[in-house]
């Protein structure tokens, strides 16, 4: 197991606040922000070749663990920056650190979570070792 220190955040992917987004409470309901948190991860993996192995291969991410720190309550309208790093490597895992940007808050972060993927073969649903090119692109990512 290795940690890495995020130096930077190499994925941002950035998305509107919907006004369909925003529940009785008058804010974005929690549920949104883990499909924001879904979109950086996903923009992240697209980038580091894994869901390519998993169209050819069907070796590919399944998320193991997901946690989240709500900060500030967003509302339409807003544009926020969702962003990816990964902070640790295991052998059949890595951990993820996200976290959203409001814009309209001045760049106040609005949460911070946590994923762990697990590396797994959707054909014998055993886990898989992280492979070589993987952890070469992922440290490639890192260093920007």
């Amino acid at each position: 197991m290795s940690e890495l220190v995020p130096a930077r955040w190499p994925i941002s992917v950035e998305l509107p606040v919907q006004w369909g987004e925003m529940d009785s409470f008058a804010h974005v309901n929690n549920v949104t922000y883990l499909r924001w948190f879904e979109s950086a991860r996903i923009a992240y993996f697209e980038a580091a070749g894994v869901l390519a192995r998993m169209e050819s291969e069907r070796i590919g991410p399944i998320l193991a663990r997901s946690t989240i720190d709500y900060k500030i309550p967003l509302t339409y309208p807003d544009r926020v920056l969702a962003q990816a790093t990964v902070t640790r490597l295991g052998n059949t895992s890595f951990t993820m650190a996200l976290r959203l940007i409001s814009g309209s808050r001045g760049g106040a972060v609005a949460a911070e979570g946590e994923n762990v993927i697990v590396l797994l073969d959707y054909r014998t649903q055993q886990k898989v070792a992280l492979w070589d090119g993987l952890r070469a692109r992922i440290a490639e990512l890192q260093q920007g």
